[in-house]
């Protein structure tokens, strides 16, 4: 691919583990040059001895996850000769952003107002867990927090058994996505309007958010969504796991319409009586529906009713981790790639979602911790004896 959306944009990226990794990540797949902080006196990003599967010395598949296509610079922002590199990084940035807890960037001087004097047109994008601005900006938080306290974890899960999490950190990601959104957003007006901004996103906020309609039924209504039975839509009937010769089947016959389709291909005469006739009655029979469900798609494996429904009804194999990646549809689409890493030629990761005029990003490997740190402050003026200078004393 010749040119991407945000080729050209330099974004500075104070950033570590998964939240602000993940969403720093789709910006440097669409071309943005990410130059990832990593303070040499902590060994950098936490996530290079994230195990329990490592890549050499400090490296790890959990850090290449997050951080495809970044430049690396070690800087430590604490020391009067890190600030100063910083700054001057600053001048030629679009944006500066974060993920540290809520009170550091002030400390740290990644505002607006600690760098608008340097830039601005600079946009500061800051991912915290609780956001900047109340009595919890010193808190630390994680993923599996904001699940709890949301609610999240309370409509996960087979009624009658202990709340669940999701099988994986999916407000971390969630979080990370909408930071860049609004980071990207800023970018746009600062390019029209010159003037640069601060953007905050927190993980609690965002998983909140995720409660979507339940929460306004609540607010609104006073109703309560709870748990169902095989992961059952709260008002949509059918909507859930149904047992099938050999296992489940998730089907989703979301209107009236996609009912009729199912019962016109099931065949069984139960299925067309009166009382399955509408979504409101149907919502009313539940029990009953999925008892007569049951025992029609019991009669046939899987497959069976996968290949007799596909294109016809929305439905899915309940695959396990092994089965989804080894799933031949994902290599069609192209959703794994292959980028070599010193350590491992063939390393697979999962492609990026985004498709630019049809085609994916192509991904690079992350490099060692200060891999471009040489070759950025080269390109700031710094002499090579500068630079062993700053590296002797731990700025670099």
């Amino acid at each position: 691919m010749k040119t991407l959306p945000l080729q050209g944009v330099r974004i500075i990226a104070v950033e570590q583990y998964g939240a602000g990794p993940y969403g720093s990540m789709f910006l440097a797949d669409l071309g943005a040059e990410v130059i990832k902080i990593e303070n040499p006196a902590i060994g950098g990003d936490v996530s290079r001895q994230t195990g329990p599967f490592f890549l050499g010395d400090n490296d790890s598949y959990f850090f290449q996850t997050f951080n495809l296509n970044k430049k690396s610079l070690t800087l430590d922002l604490k020391q009067a000769s890190g600030r100063r590199i910083f700054e001057q990084l600053v001048q030629s940035a679009d944006a500066v952003t974060n993920n540290l807890r809520g009170d550091q960037p002030d400390k740290l001087g990644l505002t607006y107002q600690a760098l608008k004097q340097i830039n601005p047109k600079i946009v500061c994008g800051h991912l915290s867990a609780y956001g900047r601005d109340n009595d919890r900006a010193n808190w630390p938080g994680y993923d599996y927090l904001m699940q709890a306290e949301a609610g999240l974890m309370s409509l996960t899960g087979e009624p009658g058994q202990p709340p669940a999490r999701f099988g994986v950190s999916m407000v971390d990601f969630m979080t990370g996505a909408v930071a860049s959104l609004g980071l990207t957003a800023a970018l746009l007006g600062a390019h029209r309007t010159g003037q640069g901004r601060d953007v905050d996103v927190s993980l609690f906020d965002v998983a909140l958010h995720q409660l979507s309609y339940p929460a306004t039924w609540y607010l609104n209504q006073g109703h309560v969504t709870e748990r169902l039975p095989r992961s059952a839509h709260p008002a949509t009937v059918p909507c859930q796991l149904y047992k099938t010769a050999d296992g489940f089947i998730f089907l989703m016959a979301m209107t009236d319409k996609f009912w009729q389709v199912l019962t016109d291909l099931l065949a069984e005469p139960k299925l067309k009586q009166p009382q399955f006739a509408s979504l409101a009655l149907r919502r009313e029979q539940r029990d009953e529906l999925t008892r007569e469900l049951d025992a029609v798609l019991s009669t046939e494996p899987t497959a069976y009713w996968l290949e007799k429904l596909k294109g016809h009804i929305p439905c899915a194999p309940v695959l396990d981790l092994p089965q989804a990646l080894t799933n031949p549809y994902i290599r069609d689409i192209g959703m794994v790639r292959t980028v070599p890493h010193p350590q491992q030629a063939d390393m697979q990761i999962l492609g990026c979602p985004i498709k630019i005029d049809g085609q994916r990003m192509a991904g690079k490997a992350a490099g060692e911790m200060g891999h471009d740190t040489q070759a950025l402050l080269a390109e700031l003026g710094y002499s090579a004896e500068q630079i062993a200078a700053l590296r002797a004393e731990g700025a670099i």
